[in-house]
């Protein structure tokens, strides 16, 4: 994190959204208790979906996030938050049909509004997905030059958008028999299928280079 806030520019302001913070870092955590105090130390605000099972220090009091919310506390300021009572605000939302609420620490004083802030994660996350493990595998790329990097990645986005336009245009040119039927009928297919745009773009890509067929120009593919 100290070395992504080096290559920013000055006065930009961050918002770190984090899921499944745990007590203890590892390779599969969303973070430890150091991950708020660096934010803390960065200047960073942060908004981290906590599990319901973590140690918090309430009033002088020790209980759990999970505790907090079956009793119906949605704003706990200034908690102690796991066992080295790293200071955080917490709120709880707990929506309608939801299996769990969302508990999520925060750098602000707590409310209904700043945790749904949290949701706003959900804007970029397949895009990170596909950035990422599900498609280019940034992760492996070990880069660590800004100017290299933005390079790359404007790359990536050029891909992405590419991908995705062909994707689009092969469901509308060569639907498979399940999207041949009404949405209403099938809505859970239907769902997966538009999560899929990009890895069915690329596959439509893989084919015509194997049959070396011309590939749909980078722009206006879905306009074709």
């Amino acid at each position: 994190m100290r070395l992504v806030a080096a290559w920013l520019p000055a006065g930009v302001r961050v918002v770190l959204m984090g899921d499944r913070f745990e007590a203890c870092p590892g390779p599969r955590s969303g973070g430890g208790p150091e991950l708020i105090l660096l934010c803390r130390a960065l200047g960073w605000n942060y908004r981290l979906r906590l599990k319901g099972d973590l140690l918090v220090t309430v009033e002088g009091g020790e209980t759990t996030t999970g505790e907090c919310a079956a009793r119906g506390e949605h704003l706990l300021p200034d908690v102690g938050l796991t066992a080295r009572k790293v200071p955080t605000s917490i709120a709880i939302v707990h929506e309608p049909a939801h299996p769990e609420p969302w508990i999520i620490a925060m750098s602000k004083a707590p409310s209904v509004y700043r945790a749904f802030d949290y949701g706003l994660r959900w804007g970029i996350e397949a895009m990170f997905s596909d950035f990422k493990s599900r498609g280019f595998g940034l992760q492996d790329s070990q880069i660590r030059h800004p100017d290299r990097l933005a390079r790359l990645l404007l790359i990536m986005a050029l891909a992405l958008h590419w991908a995705v336009s062909i994707g689009m245009w092969d469901a509308a040119v060569h639907p498979l028999p399940a999207e041949k039927k009404p949405a209403a009928a099938h809505p859970k297919k239907l769902a997966r299928r538009l999560t899929s745009l990009f890895r069915r773009g690329l596959r439509r890509i893989q084919r015509l280079l194997q049959r070396l067929t011309p590939i749909p120009p980078l722009w206006g593919v879905w306009q074709n």
